[in-house]
């Protein structure tokens, strides 16, 4: 059973790995080969039954902590119907988050996959539908990619529900996307609604690749922030699926340091994240059992300091990070 560990101060109790469904909710992802784990038609019973499948082998795993979206397509459909199927669900945690529409329509070449709205009106639309889905498995509920540009930090209408909702027992987070992250959680950090501090998680791209978050969330989890990591894998950058001619070298360090620990890379990549002490959770982004099974064996891992050290030398720069990431291909 993966080891457990407090979400920063909310009480809550969660598995050091959870499993995101933002791969498994909808056909078309920007992962690396990605459709090599869906079946051809992209058959949405077909799906349902992959991500209940995945589901499985995460609970029987130990993993208590599963992220959702609105926008992830069908993801919190398919998670409130593997619920149902469940005798005993006890100790569950499921994070979702609202702020971005699904709009794909189940096809892998849309135009738009997703589009953000911030407002008010969106939420009071969207937070609905996840509590019908989710019920009292949700615990935690973020803005999805917070920004500055798009101004949901300032927007004191959407501050207020937000303060409504957690007074009502749902604790409330955001996520990060972007080269600006920090900027965007150093607000965050200090936005406050009647005198109290509004936001008690934060969920950012943190991985072997992209660390410039650091700091930063290492004083977010000091002052009581429940921390998530997301991408810890680089979207398959950091896994045996990147084959790209630029990635030789570091590929390379990789795979010397997975066979010294006798891991494959996205568990190194995974095990990399969790020996932050600050980092609660490290989200994997499994689509089949297989994954999932390989990515659980980060916890079984302590990387030595000589390793950790080699490790940080892959870092790249925000920029060059955030672009390599725009170009991710949907598949």
């Amino acid at each position: 059973m993966l080891p457990m560990q407090a979400l920063g101060d909310t009480g809550l109790s969660v598995s050091r790995i959870g499993l995101g469904l933002a791969a498994l909710g909808r056909p078309g992802y920007i992962n690396l080969g990605h459709q090599q784990d869906l079946t051809p038609d992209h058959d949405i019973r077909a799906m349902e039954a992959q991500t209940h499948a995945v589901l499985n082998a995460a609970w029987q795993q130990g993993v208590r902590y599963i992220d959702a979206a609105r926008s992830y397509g069908k993801a919190e459909a398919f998670l409130s119907s593997w619920l149902k199927t469940q005798a005993d669900t006890r100790g569950l945690v499921v994070g979702s988050k609202w702020g971005y529409t699904y709009t794909a329509d189940w096809q892998v070449n849309a135009e738009h996959h997703e589009i953000k709205e911030h407002s008010l009106s969106k939420l009071t639309e969207q937070w609905p539908q996840s509590t019908a889905l989710l019920g009292e498995h949700l615990k935690l509920y973020q803005i999805h990619s917070a920004t500055l540009e798009s101004g949901v930090l300032d927007n004191q209408e959407v501050l207020e529900k937000l303060a409504q909702l957690k007074q009502e027992g749902v604790f409330i987070g955001l996520s990060l996307s972007g080269e600006h992250q920090q900027a965007t959680l150093e607000k965050a950090l200090r936005v406050q609604v009647n005198k109290e501090r509004l936001f008690s998680a934060v969920q950012a791209t943190f991985n072997l690749l992209e660390s410039s978050l650091t700091q930063t969330l290492e004083l977010a989890r000091s002052e009581g922030l429940g921390v998530i990591v997301k991408e810890a894998l680089a979207n398959g950058r950091l896994t045996s699926r990147n084959q790209h001619a630029s990635f030789v070298a570091s590929r390379q360090v990789l795979e010397e340091e997975a066979a010294r620990y006798g891991v494959a890379i996205d568990a190194l990549a995974l095990a990399f994240v969790l020996q932050h002490p600050w980092v609660d959770i490290a989200l994997s982004g499994a689509s089949t059992i297989a994954q999932l099974n390989s990515n659980v064996q980060a916890c079984t891992v302590t990387l030595q300091e000589e390793s950790f050290a080699r490790l940080k030398t892959l870092q790249e720069t925000p920029e060059q990070y955030w672009r390599t990431r725009a170009n991710l291909s949907w598949n």
